[in-house]
């Protein structure tokens, strides 16, 4: 292993890194692998798997199945990872919005099966909410945090919000709630000085109060989940600090639903307590473009397919 444990943190994707063929090849190459996408398949009691590698497309970008295809993925590569280097163990933990759940399972603060079915959960709520209060997001390019702010808040109105939603580079901010809102905080952006405004083909506003439709249901099924003290520190999307505690993971998971995705903040944590390398697990290399804007001096690694982890060793 080339990778020094006390200077690397592992870093787990969420919904935008899907791709049909996801883990395939992983899977046709290491045991460990196969035998995760057949426990999926029996959790979910379905051939999920199928769905995972072979498509169609539009279903596997339905929210209810992208995000456990993608924590799946996520587990399979952790696994294979854990089992080839059986005594290493990375300083710490981060996942963007979905992938910090599989960041719990990962920290053993989530059993799989649990994790994999608060996944399920996660997305059946979300589209629910999409379905009962339709909304809108949008990614701001070259306008800084203060500036978007103050933006949204311009924007909204009584039952017309919008809110920074993800944080996820310098230059790259999301903004995420009713649709209206949406369209005139982009042109807002832009007359502030964003250099583009571009609008996602989603018709979920993840991450802001368009979502407190189905919070309830959501503490519900975090709490009924036996999420347990991580054995690995794990940084919260909400919080952007470091957390092990149960209370606390629990706290962070049920307040992200309706929360800003902290992801500059987490990686700046992470950086400032000597992270030199940061290995995304799963699906992509999405997190390691953001990274390398936030902190260019770290390197970064994917490790989802049968290359990456002959790389690692190397």
């Amino acid at each position: 292993m080339k990778l020094d444990s006390k200077t690397t943190a592992f870093i787990f994707p969420g919904q935008g890194s899907q791709a049909v063929g996801m883990g395939k090849e992983l899977a046709s190459t290491y045991e460990a692998a196969q035998k995760t996408f057949e426990e999926a398949d029996d959790v979910l009691h379905s051939p999920f798997s199928k769905l995972m590698w072979d498509g169609p497309e539009p279903e596997l970008n339905d929210t209810i199945n992208t995000q456990p295809a993608l924590f799946v993925h996520s587990m399979a590569s952790f696994r294979v990872f854990t089992h080839l280097n059986p005594d290493w163990k990375p300083a710490a933990l981060a996942g963007h919005s979905l992938g910090e759940l599989s960041a719990l399972a990962a920290a053993d603060a989530l059993s799989f099966e649990s994790g994999l079915r608060l996944v399920r959960k996660r997305g059946e709520l979300m589209k629910k909410a999409g379905e009962l209060n339709p909304g809108g997001m949008a990614a701001i390019l070259n306008l800084d945090i203060p500036a978007l702010e103050k933006v949204c808040a311009d924007a909204s109105r009584e039952g017309e919000a919008v809110q920074v939603a993800n944080d996820n580079s310098p230059g790259q901010v999301v903004i995420s709630g009713a649709k209206a809102a949406v369209e005139r905080a982009m042109a807002g952006a832009k007359a502030a000085g964003a250099k583009r405004a571009i609008p996602l083909a989603v018709s979920i506003a993840a991450h802001s109060k368009l979502m407190a439709s189905i919070q309830d249901e959501w503490n519900e099924a975090v709490s009924a989940a036996g999420i347990k003290d991580a054995k690995i520190q794990i940084i919260g999307n909400v919080s952007a600090k470091a957390m092990q505690l149960a209370a606390d993971l629990r706290a962070d998971i049920q307040s992200q639903m309706q929360s800003r995705v902290r992801w500059v903040e987490t990686v700046q944590l992470l950086a400032g307590q000597g992270t030199a390398n940061f290995v995304e697990v799963g699906t992509g290399n999405v997190l390691i473009g953001l990274i390398r804007r936030i902190a260019p001096s770290a390197a970064g690694y994917p490790l989802g397919n049968p290359p990456d982890f002959v790389s690692l060793e190397q």
